[in-house]
């Protein structure tokens, strides 16, 4: 028997006075049995980063040719393709053809590893950006994780905070390459 996702509910409140987007998002994050807590949380911190009300989770980890978030809009073009850890370059280039906006946010220890070795293919795509996590700000994260969050994400002047009742993180997504996803 085939174990099952566990379902995590989280709300999210976002205040990024940098994009000037202030909202609720009442969030159903199902998370696959090899996904960890990290892996999770990194994908949260991406939807509150690029959070829109078009902004949706994929089906995750065993649908590899799908983003873990994507935006669409009404006609079901993707104007935003978001991957979250160690994509192939193959689904990266892909993906850079469909959506208007790519951004990678890698973790771990091979993060860097992964760039060296993808950035001479990846490096041409004009759409593409890469956004790093550290290992400190992605276990910080994890520490998070509960199957009913309440989360607030505040975002001022390219600083970034991000926490529950308990604690206030502050992750500092590195921009590997490409144009700042948000804009600023």
């Amino acid at each position: 028997m085939a174990l099952k996702s566990t379902i995590y509910k989280i709300n999210l409140n976002v205040s990024d006075m940098d994009r000037g987007y202030y909202a609720e998002h009442a969030l159903t994050v199902a998370r696959h049995p090899s996904e960890n807590d990290e892996r999770m949380m990194v994908r949260v911190l991406a939807f509150a980063l690029h959070a829109s009300e078009d902004l949706r989770f994929g089906r995750g980890l065993s649908a590899e040719d799908e983003a873990d978030l994507y935006e669409a809009d009404l006609t079901g073009a993707i104007r935003l393709w978001l991957d979250v850890g160690l994509p192939d370059e193959k689904l990266v280039r892909r993906a850079a053809s469909r959506a208007g906006r790519v951004v990678v946010v890698t973790y771990g220890r091979t993060a860097v590893q992964w760039w060296e070795q993808s950035k001479a293919t990846l490096a041409r795509l004009n759409n593409l950006t890469v956004l790093r996590l550290a290992t400190a700000d992605t276990l910080a994260l994890a520490g998070l994780a509960q199957r009913a969050l309440n989360l607030q994400c505040i975002v001022n002047e390219g600083q970034i905070w991000l926490g529950d009742d308990g604690a206030m993180l502050q992750p500092v997504p590195e921009r590997v390459f490409g144009p700042d996803p948000a804009g600023r």
